[in-house]
């Protein structure tokens, strides 16, 4: 770090530049099948951003200037890059980055799902492109809030969320996770407002101009924006959140143990290699949990429960760090690569620093979850290693690669032994480090430097969770099923239920472990004891929520109507708009909701929403 500080930013690229070609030679990478661009033939190497933000236009516009690398036999290729909705005002090309002239350029056809390519013919020996464009009102990556949707209610905010192939809607460029690039920015934005990127602020002085670099290589998906009324609350002499005035205090106290998780994962793999992990808290609207958007975490509010149980997001997105930022799924058919070790990071992360029940209680919970999803998938959907020609990558964000790609870690964990098997993954993400990879090249790799009996080919390929698995046990959440069990069979009453006392884990245990239909009487009955509805804790919550509909539970309606209002993570919407779904009735409250509440979710929470809000009553 202290060598990057003293040589030029141009040194620091082209040194950088020099390592990941030598790392990632690019007749080793597969086609993206959800990608136009042409990086076996012509490379972007560096993106270098100078962007105004425009809210009242809802609109990025300014300029990216591209570095490229051409192979051998790409000369005379012309570049191809991945564009949704954007307005290509003009584009030049240079042979040294100084001296620019119009370069010809066309834009392809529009697909649903990728866009439309731009094609862009450089004159012999361009090795840059400037690229003068506008964003869309409608670009799938960005959320303007109005003042009203944040938490001060005075400035606007603007956040985005480029994976898996959003990035495309606000920048032109390779939008592919096997195409890793350097990248600098200057954000421009009104009085007030304060920037932050996945990259190193560097310090201009100028008001309402901020100035970013990324001197490491990383994949587009995450190259991260956020534009808000921000303050800032230090964790530890390298870690601290970003969050609005009034949220900023609770997160911190809520993420204080960030720098122990951060020394916990690297006794166990080695150097954080980023500089600083920050956390920014975004209005609610986000639409997941978090991002791992590297050194700036991106963080749903809703994990602020007040009492630290639902930190485990952060080890998650923390652990993202090493798998999946710095080894990252070479296209999105292998996302298990980037999923499944981050699972399984965390949960070592959680059990060093809170212990190994609380570990596998979460564990288990999850286990259970990924059986609930692999009833509804379709076989091709429940292999690690997907086929997803034709489709939205988002199609392949289910537990399947979560979950299942933990557990499969955990059985050769078994196998081989836990010391053993730390040492392989720290030399995996040492082999490999920032570098796009494919399921072979982890099986080969695991093939040559541990030798296991797990019969990786059936849980690669196969669907279902192979025989032999190494499923988490917690002896607490047995005894929850099983009073969970004595409730629903009446032998108990409610007032015999510990609920106080339990852990969140606990308790949204007990919640999924009664049955689908207890009926509106009983559930009344738990709400009188324990006030589940008034629960402040946003996973027992829409548990809760989702009984509450499909038992006809009146009493929890208007809550159910505020929370779909204050809510966008789509894990906790998603599931209680399908739920409405089901029956004439719910389907009419269901749409009437989203009309109030739309405006508030991001636009890929919209486009699932109303996916859900279309089908037939099932």
């Amino acid at each position: 770090m202290f060598f990057m500080r003293l040589v030029s930013p141009l040194l620091c690229f082209v040194l950088l530049l020099a390592v990941s070609c030598r790392r990632t030679p690019s007749n080793e990478r597969p086609k993206d099948p959800h990608s136009y661009s042409n990086p076996e033939l012509v490379r972007v190497r560096h993106v270098d951003l100078d962007l105004e933000v425009l809210f009242e236009q809802k609109a990025l516009q300014g300029t990216a200037v591209l570095a490229l690398e051409r192979a051998k036999d790409g000369n005379g290729a012309p570049l191809i890059l991945d564009t949704r909705d954007l307005r290509i005002e003009s584009v030049e090309g240079s042979r040294d980055g100084t001296n620019w002239s119009p370069a010809k350029f066309e834009v392809g056809a529009t697909d649903p799902i990728l866009g439309a390519p731009l094609t862009i013919h450089l004159p012999a020996g361009g090795k840059h492109v400037r690229i003068r464009y506008m964003t869309s009102p409608n670009a799938t990556a960005l959320q303007w809030l109005e003042p009203a949707q944040t938490a001060g209610k005075k400035l606007p905010f603007l956040f985005t969320q480029s994976q898996a192939i959003h990035a495309r809607s606000w920048i032109p460029l390779q939008d592919s996770p096997g195409v890793r690039v350097t990248y600098s920015a200057r954000i421009r934005v009104a009085k007030g407002l304060r920037a932050v990127m996945s990259a190193e602020h560097v310090e201009t002085g100028i008001e309402g101009e901020f100035r970013f670099r990324m001197a490491q290589p990383i994949p587009s998906y995450l190259i991260a924006l956020a534009v808000g009324d921000l303050a800032f609350r230090p964790l530890g002499s390298r870690t601290g959140v970003y969050a609005e005035p009034s949220v900023v205090d609770a997160a911190a106290r809520e993420f204080e143990d960030t720098e122990k998780m951060m020394q916990a994962a690297e006794e166990l793999y080695g150097p954080y290699r980023w500089g600083r992990y920050d956390l920014l808290i975004l209005p609610p609207s986000f639409p997941y949990g978090g991002m791992e958007n590297p050194r700036l975490t991106f963080t749903s509010p809703t994990v602020i429960a007040g009492d630290k149980s639902l930190v485990s997001l952060v080890a998650h997105e923390l652990a993202h760090s090493w798998s999946g930022n710095l080894v990252t799924n070479a296209t999105w058919d292998h996302f298990w690569l980037n999923e499944g070790f981050t699972v399984y990071v965390e949960q070592r992360i959680i059990e060093k620093i809170y212990g190994k029940e609380r570990a596998e209680m979460e564990a288990v919970l999850a286990t259970e979850s990924l059986k609930r999803e692999m009833e509804r998938l379709e076989p091709r959907d429940q292999a690690l290693q997907l086929d997803l020609r034709g489709r939205d990558p988002d199609a392949g964000s289910t537990d399947v690669a979560y979950v299942k790609g933990a557990l499969f870690l955990r059985t050769i964990e078994r196998a081989s032994g836990r010391t053993a098997f730390d040492a392989f993954l720290r030399s995996y993400f040492d082999r490999f480090a920032f570098r796009s990879v494919t399921t072979k090249d982890f099986l080969d790799y695991l093939a040559k430097d541990l030798k296991t009996n797990v019969p990786v080919e059936v849980w690669v390929h196969k669907p279902g969770l192979p025989s032999g698995a190494a499923l988490p046990v917690s002896d607490a959440l047995a005894k929850v099923s099983d009073l969970a069990g004595q409730w629903a069979q009446g032998t108990i009453p409610s007032s015999s239920i510990p609920y106080a006392k339990w852990s969140t884990q606990e308790r949204l245990h007990f919640l999924q472990a009664l049955p689908a239909d207890p009926g509106g009487r009983r559930m009344h009955a738990l709400d009188q004891a324990f006030g589940i509805t008034k629960s402040g804790n946003a996973e027992v919550l829409q548990q809760w929520l989702l009984m509450s509909i499909r038992n006809g539970y009146a009493p929890a309606s208007a809550k159910l109507e505020e929370f779909l209002m204050s809510v966008g993570r789509m894990r906790y919407i998603r599931p209680l708009y399908e739920e409405l779904a089901k029956t004439p009735e719910g389907m009419e409250q269901g749409r009437a909701i989203f009309v109030k509440a739309r405006a508030g979710y991001h636009p890929i929470a919209t486009a699932t929403i109303e996916t859900a809000l279309r089908r037939p009553n099932r």
